[in-house]
Formats: C-alpha cells, sequence, structure tokens
C-alpha cells in the first residue's frame, strides 16, 4: 500500500457508511487483551478484511475487528488486535488505523500490549502505566511521507504520554484499589522472544518492560494531534539470571488474567474524559 491522504479518507467513508459516527475515543487492545470490547454499547463489529486499505492480522490470537460503540456517554473505535512489523507488513500499514481514527474524529487513544517485565520489581499480571518508551523498531512510519496533510515530519517526542491522560489513570487506578506501576517500555522487532544477553543490554538502556508493538501507533499519534495513553501487562518475568523457558500459551493466560482489571479500569477512565 502506497499511503496518500485520499486512501485514509476512502477507508474513514467506508466507517462512516456503516456506522461509524464521530468516535472521540480510539482503543488498541493487545496481545491477549479483549474483554474491553463487552464494555461496548450499541456496538458495529466489521472485521479488518471487509475494510478497504486494511491489513488482516495474522496472529492467530487476534481477533481482528474494528468495533465502534459507546462506553457510558463516549463514542469510541476499537481495534480488537493490531498489526505487527514481525508479521511482514511495512509501518505504514500497520499505523494506517491511527490515521483513519483521525480522520473520524478521534482525539484520545488508549493503547494496551503484553510485555516482559525486565524490571526485577515486576511480577506476571503487574499492570505497567508507560511513561516513555525506547524504540529499537528497525524502520519508523513517517519514513518518507513528506506530504504535509500527514503532519509535520519532525515531531516532537518530549512527551509522547500525555500528562492528564496518565493522571486520570493513576486516579482512578486508586480508587478501584488497582496497583499500577510506571516504567518505560523498548519495542524491538521480534517475533522471537529475548536472549540472556539481549535482556541485560535492553535493561541497561533503561527500560523496565520489552515488547513487540505500541510505539509506531504513538509515534503516528502524536504526529497527527492524539493524545496517548498506553498500559502495559507483564506476561513473563525477564531475569537473565534465572531465565525460564515461556511460550506464548503461558503469555496469552496470563495476559488474559489481568484483561479484566485493565478493561475495569480504562472504562471508568473512558467514562470520566
Amino acid at each position: 500500500m502506497i499511503l496518500t491522504p485520499e486512501i485514509v479518507t476512502q477507508t474513514a467513508t467506508f466507517l462512516k457508511k456503516t456506522g461509524f459516527h464521530h468516535p472521540t475515543v480510539g482503543i488498541i487492545m493487545g496481545t491477549g487483551l479483549g474483554a474491553l470490547a463487552e464494555k461496548i454499547d450499541a456496538g458495529v463489529s466489521v472485521p479488518y478484511s471487509v475494510i478497504p486499505n486494511f491489513t488482516e492480522a495474522t496472529v492467530e490470537f487476534h481477533k481482528g475487528n474494528l468495533i465502534y460503540g459507546k462506553i457510558g456517554d463516549t463514542n469510541v473505535i476499537a481495534m480488537q488486535g493490531r498489526f505487527h512489523y514481525y508479521e511482514g507488513y511495512s509501518m505504514q500499514q500497520i499505523t494506517f488505523p491511527i490515521r483513519v481514527m483521525k480522520e473520524l474524529g478521534v482525539k484520545y487513544l488508549f493503547l494496551s500490549n503484553a510485555a516482559g517485565g525486565m524490571n526485577m520489581s515486576y511480577r506476571k499480571g503487574d499492570l505497567v502505566l508507560l511513561e516513555d518508551h525506547i524504540n529499537l523498531l528497525p524502520d519508523n512510519p513517517l519514513r518518507g511521507l513528506s506530504d504535509p496533510a500527514f503532519g509535520q515530519r519532525f515531531v516532537d517526542m518530549s512527551e509522547p504520554y500525555d500528562k492528564k491522560l496518565m493522571q486520570l489513570i493513576e486516579g482512578n487506578a486508586a480508587s478501584q484499589n488497582i496497583i499500577i506501576k510506571k516504567g518505560i517500555y523498548v519495542s524491538v522487532m521480534g517475533p522471537n522472544l529475548e536472549t540472556k544477553a539481549e535482556y541485560r543490554w535492553l535493561r541497561s538502556t533503561g527500560a523496565d518492560m520489552v515488547g513487540m508493538s505500541t510505539v509506531p501507533e504513538v509515534i503516528v499519534a502524536n504526529q497527527i494531534g492524539i493524545k496517548c495513553a498506553a498500559i502495559s501487562v507483564i506476561t513473563d518475568e525477564c531475569d537473565p539470571d534465572n531465565l525460564k523457558p515461556v511460550n506464548i500459551a503461558e503469555i496469552i493466560e496470563v495476559a488474559g488474567k489481568s484483561d479484566k482489571v485493565l478493561s475495569n479500569l480504562l472504562e471508568a477512565v473512558i467514562k470520566e474524559l
């Protein structure tokens, strides 16, 4: 796909005709995380496969639907599964849904992901609010885009995650007696997990957790003026001195156990916007 402003408009027009009217909140549900979809009232669900210019999620545990409806009085649009660089997609394909969300009217974006915890104070199932990130992906979603319609090229990333949204999340977590930690997320290509030496090196960069997503979407959201907040679910403990084999089934299981708590938290935050 060669990204043009016309393609973004074409997809947004299709979704408007399908019933996606004036969403203000976008949601990306990461690996093993999907309970929030059940909290969306009066929803319209459209498979990615029928949306013009969308790619299809190839990860078997990503449902691949775009959902529209209400949480409280707020119109939301939610991705049941995201796209990853390791699937073979370009960065522009991965982040295309964010540009479509902007065209539809989205102002706030909430992202979730499953991550490996390199900070030794993290435990499986912990929720961690992203304070910042480190981008180690081999490409950038802004590369090659010179048309001013896409936004400025040299995007400021001094505060990629919105402080007010973060405070709102922390306040609602406290009111629900949910422990939420903070940390720095590093995004790598994948799909393999890391070696002991790689965990040691990634930790030395200042990262608390590692995953394979989120950063491209956040870069584009910052380019086009969508405010972001992101939460990781720690699905495995990445202690290089005591590293145990892990498989994707275990990661999905751990994420699923935290899914309800995370969904209740985000539901309360969205209702308070």
